[in-house]
């Protein structure tokens, strides 16, 4: 075999060469010193404790048989419980303090601290450790599951705060940085790029997400993400994974979107969004054709609430709605987003396809039902056990599904066990645990008489097609 030997002179260029290039590669990348230097000090770590009952059969995976905690779930997805089931007839026993760790940051010098909403849930008590190791207790001025925003406030003052940023003006590719507390680690600072936005995630059709590849864990949950400005532009809220760990492909809610629903929960406690009263379903190409669309772009009404404000500004089923204020419904589960940002009691015009022709109809939006309406409803439709809230079908719709009854979900409570099993809105409940349902006090008959020591079984009808999902209560 014959060698090439290069004379020293030409190693040398060679050498200067791929050095040079490493330099000039070296300085195309971003540097996140400054920027954490900055931003350090506005970042915080979220400790939280409940009290909990644990079961008294041995559990799987460390977790005692008790249900996963929600934190993993979030970050985890949900098929993350179906490698660690409870084991059945597990029973009641002791009780037990329960400890999450999040993240947040300080957006007021007066000690108002912004998070996710998933992270300070059902918490007995909620310490905030600063930059400078002071711990604090805080109080949750209101939370938004729809969105997992939470504001907190603690007893302090002159605090570090952080730049905000407009997420709106976030493009693909761009750069961006996060500082959270990943297992507890503080200021952990973690970098990648915005991979898409306006994502649309199954369990949080109000939020167009940040999809980026930063690596984010559990505990990095409600910190911050930066542009390279050193401007927050987002929270941390979850991360697609099928494997248990970082997967490249992580979450975060739009800062825009977040200090909207901020400003309502420091004002009033709760977030009023609009609600227009229809049950969408997605546009199928063969739809599409049918109604004398070009594409399968927009939401279709399946059906309306008879007293909601749809129907009342004269919406009818089978409408496809195009547009909201002229801006474009790419998918049906783009519609609750565009509608939610608007205000009860605002005109919202609607751009709608009906028997094959353009037209424009404009709708007064109402008031999301709050908590003391949806506990009224839920008494009687048995929210809350499952967390959805259903309507009775027609016999026109059970002539089309071929089912002798059912009941429709028009709505499920983020969190709830119907969410857990995936059950969503629109989908038509025919029976549950070998029982017919055929109306809501019959729902409500046959969810009273439910056992809690394993999954139960649900038939529903999704997309003119039968499956089943199943659901353990607690």
């Amino acid at each position: 075999m014959k060698r090439l030997i290069l004379p020293s002179t030409l190693w040398v260029c060679v050498v200067a060469l791929l050095t040079f290039g490493q330099v000039a590669n070296a300085q195309n990348l971003p540097d996140f010193t400054a920027l954490v230097e900055d931003a350090a000090p506005g970042v915080v770590n979220i400790s939280t404790s409940r009290t909990v009952q644990r079961s008294s059969a041995p559990g799987f995976g460390g977790f005692g048989g008790q249900e996963i905690p929600e934190i993993f779930r979030h970050f985890f997805g949900e098929e993350f419980g179906d490698r660690f089931p409870a084991p059945p007839g597990g029973g009641q026993g002791r009780t037990e303090e329960r400890q999450s760790l999040g993240s947040g940051f300080v957006i007021s010098e007066d000690g108002y601290i912004m998070t996710n909403a998933h992270v300070v849930q059902d918490a007995d008590e909620i310490l905030v450790r600063l930059n400078d190791r002071r711990e604090l207790s805080a109080e949750v001025i209101g939370s938004d599951p729809q969105t997992d925003v939470a504001l907190l406030k603690i007893d302090a003052s002159d605090l570090p705060t952080l730049t905000l940023g407009d997420s709106d003006e976030l493009k693909v590719g761009e750069w961006v940085a996060a500082i959270g507390s990943p297992f507890g680690f503080d200021h952990s600072v973690t970098a990648g790029i915005v991979s898409a936005i306006n994502r649309t995630l199954p369990r949080d059709a109000y939020v167009p997400f940040i999809q980026t590849d930063v690596a984010i864990n559990p505990g990095n949950s409600g910190g911050p993400l930066f542009n390279l400005d050193g401007e927050v532009v987002g929270i941390n809220s979850q991360i697609f994974t099928r494997s248990g760990g970082f997967m490249g492909v992580s979450f975060a809610i739009p800062i825009n979107v977040a200090m909207d629903v901020a400003e309502q929960l420091r004002e009033g406690g709760r977030v009023n969004r609009g609600w227009l009263g229809v049950m969408i379903q997605p546009v199928s190409d063969d739809l599409a054709e049918s109604f004398g669309m070009e594409s399968a772009i927009g939401a279709l009404i399946a059906d309306l609430d008879p007293e909601g404000p749809a129907a009342e500004g004269g919406l009818q089923a089978g409408d496809v709605i195009l547009e909201v204020n002229g801006e474009e419904v790419e998918r049906s589960s783009s519609l609750p987003r565009l509608i939610g940002k608007g205000a009860p009691g605002t005109e919202v015009e609607l751009t709608l396809m009906r028997d094959g022709e353009e037209l424009t109809e404009s709708v007064e939006l109402g008031s999301w039902p709050d908590a003391e309406q949806q506990t009224a409803q839920t008494s009687s439709n048995n929210q809350a056990r499952l967390g959805v809230m259903v309507a009775e079908i027609d016999d026109a719709m059970r002539e089309q599904l071929n089912i002798p009854g059912g009941v429709v979900v028009r709505q499920v409570e983020s969190g709830s066990v119907a969410a857990e099993a995936g059950i969503r809105p629109g989908d038509v409940l025919v029976s549950i645990d070998h029982r017919s349902v055929s109306s809501a006090d019959e729902l409500v008959e046959v969810v009273e008489a439910l056992p809690t020591d394993r999954a139960i079984p649900v038939r529903l009808f999704r997309d003119g097609r039968s499956l089943f999902v199943a659901l353990r209560l607690e």
